[in-house]
C-alpha cells in the first residue's frame, strides 16, 4: 500500500505520522502559535526530528463555527509559510489542508505533494479534476455541510453504513477522473456527536473493505476532552488511547499535534 509523493513511493503498510502545522490565528488548539518564521521553523524541525513523515499545513480553520476566510487570505497565510518551510527543510513531504482548487494548485506548484480536502470535492466542483491533472495523493474526509453548519447535521440512521456509502461514491468519482492515490479520513468531530464519533471508532475496521489507506485525526479533539471533562491542553493521554485502538483496527496514518507520542504508539503496537 503505497502513495507517490514527489516521485518517492511512501509505504503505508507501516503506519506513518502526519504532523499538524496550522498557520491560522484561530485553530482550536494551536491557533496563532506559529505566526512568525522562528516559531514555524522550530515546530517543523521538532516534528521532523521526532519522526513525522508528512507535515500537514492548513491556513483555514475547520473547527466548528470557524469564521469564513477568503481564498486570497488563505493563500496569503499559506504560501509564505510553505516557502519558508521548504527553503529550510527541502525534503519535507508537505500536505496542504484546503478545499479550494486555486489553493491546491498553487500549493502543489510550489512544492507541496498531497492535498487534504475536508469536503472530499464537495467544496469546489473543480477539485477532483485538478487533483487528477496534478496527479498527487488526495485525502478525502467525511463531513456533511461545512465548518459553519456541520454541528447541526448529525442525523444518521446508521452512521457507519452511511459513511461507507459516502466513501464508495466519492472513490468512484475520483477514479472516474483518474486519481490514483486516495486516502480516506473518517472526519472525527465533523458532523458527528461525541457518541457517534466513538461508534465510528468502534467500527473502524469495517473501512478496510474499501481497500484504501486510512488516516485518522483524533488529536486533542473535543470527543476526548469532553468525555474526560478537561480541555484540549490535557487531552494527549486520550489521544494516545484512540490512536492505539485505530492502529489495531487498520489505520495507516495518524494525524497529530504531538509527533513523538504518536511514533511511540506505532512502535508499541508493532510489537503486538
Amino acid at each position: 500500500m503505497t502513495i507517490n509523493c514527489l516521485g518517492n513511493l511512501v509505504d503505508l503498510s507501516t503506519p506513518k505520522v502526519m504532523g499538524i502545522l496550522n498557520v491560522t490565528p484561530n485553530s482550536f488548539y494551536d491557533g496563532g502559535n506559529y505566526s512568525d518564521e522562528k516559531s514555524l521553523l522550530q515546530q517543523v524541525e521538532k516534528m521532523v526530528k521526532e519522526g513525522a513523515t508528512f507535515i500537514d499545513m492548513g491556513a483555514y480553520s475547520s473547527k466548528p463555527n470557524a469564521e469564513w476566510v477568503s481564498e486570497e487570505e488563505e493563500l496569503m497565510r499559506l504560501m509564505p509559510a510553505m516557502a519558508v518551510v521548504l527553503q529550510n527543510f527541502p525534503e519535507t513531504l508537505l500536505s496542504v489542508d484546503t478545499f479550494r482548487t486555486k489553493v491546491a494548485k498553487e500549493a502543489i506548484q510550489n512544492g507541496a505533494c498531497i492535498i487534504n480536502d475536508i469536503t472530499a470535492g464537495s467544496g469546489d466542483e473543480n477539485m477532483m479534476q485538478t487533483i487528477a491533472e496534478l496527479q498527487v495523493p488526495y485525502i478525502m474526509m467525511h463531513m456533511k455541510g461545512n465548518p459553519q453548519t456541520m454541528q447541526g447535521l448529525t442525523n444518521y440512521q446508521d452512521i457507519t453504513k452511511e459513511m461507507l456509502f459516502y466513501f464508495s461514491e466519492k472513490v468512484a468519482v475520483a477514479r472516474s477522473y483518474g486519481i490514483n492515490d486516495l486516502i480516506l479520513d473518517p472526519g472525527f468531530g465533523f458532523a458527528k456527536t461525541t457518541v457517534q464519533n466513538f461508534e465510528v471508532v468502534n467500527n473502524l475496521e469495517l473501512f478496510q473493505m474499501l481497500e484504501l489507506p486510512l488516516l485518522v485525526g483524533f488529536s486533542r479533539k473535543s470527543m476526548i476532552y469532553k468525555t474526560l471533562g478537561t480541555t484540549a491542553d490535557f487531552a494527549q493521554n486520550g489521544t494516545t488511547v484512540l490512536n492505539t485502538i485505530a492502529l489495531q483496527k487498520g489505520a495507516n496514518i495518524l494525524r497529530v499535534h504531538d509527533v513523538k507520542e504518536a511514533i511511540e504508539v506505532i512502535k508499541i503496537v508493532a510489537q503486538l
